[in-house]
C-alpha cells in the first residue's frame, strides 16, 4: 500500500509541476507576439519565430505531460487493486527508466546550452543569435523545472 501511495503523490507532483511547462510556453507565446508586433530592430524582429517554436513546445510538453499524469492517478488504485505484484514491478521499471531519463537530461541539455551560447559568440546574424538565445532559455525551462522529461 506505501508504493500505492508513493506513486499516487509522484504522479500528483508530476501533475502540479507540468503547469510550470505551461506557464513558461505563455510566456514565450506572449513574448512572441510582443517581438512581432514591437520589434523595430532586426533582431528584435529576429526573436518572432523562435519564441513562437519554444513557446509551441513548451506547450506541448507541458499539456503532453499533465494529461497524461492526470489519468495515470485514477489507474493506480485499480491497477494495484487488480494484481500488486504486476503493479510493483511496473512502479519500479517506470522509476528506475526515470533515473536514466534524468542522467540524460542532466548530461545532454547542458551541452547543447554551451552549443547553443558558442553560436552566440561566433555567428553574428541576428536570426540565429535570436534562435542561440531562445534555444538557452527553453533549455533552461526545461532543466530547471520541478519535473524532468
Amino acid at each position: 500500500m506505501e508504493l500505492l501511495k508513493l506513486a499516487t503523490e509522484w504522479a500528483k507532483a508530476e501533475v502540479f509541476s507540468t503547469r510550470f511547462f505551461i506557464f513558461f510556453a505563455i510566456g514565450f507565446l506572449i513574448a512572441s507576439v510582443g517581438f512581432w508586433q514591437l520589434g523595430k530592430t532586426d533582431l528584435a524582429k529576429a526573436y518572432t519565430i523562435p519564441t513562437l517554436v519554444a513557446g509551441i513546445l513548451l506547450m506541448t510538453i507541458g499539456l503532453g505531460l499533465f494529461y497524461t499524469n492526470k489519468s495515470r492517478i485514477s489507474e493506480f488504485e485499480e491497477a494495484f487493486k487488480a494484481d500488486e505484484i504486476a503493479f510493483y514491478q511496473s512502479e519500479i521499471e517506470r522509476s528506475e527508466s526515470t533515473l536514466k531519463e534524468y542522467t540524460v537530461v542532466f548530461k545532454v541539455i547542458p551541452i547543447l546550452i554551451i552549443i547553443a551560447a558558442l553560436l552566440i559568440l561566433f555567428v553574428n546574424t541576428p536570426t540565429w543569435r535570436a534562435i542561440s538565445v531562445t534555444i538557452i532559455s527553453m533549455l533552461i525551462v526545461i532543466h530547471y523545472c520541478p519535473i524532468k522529461i
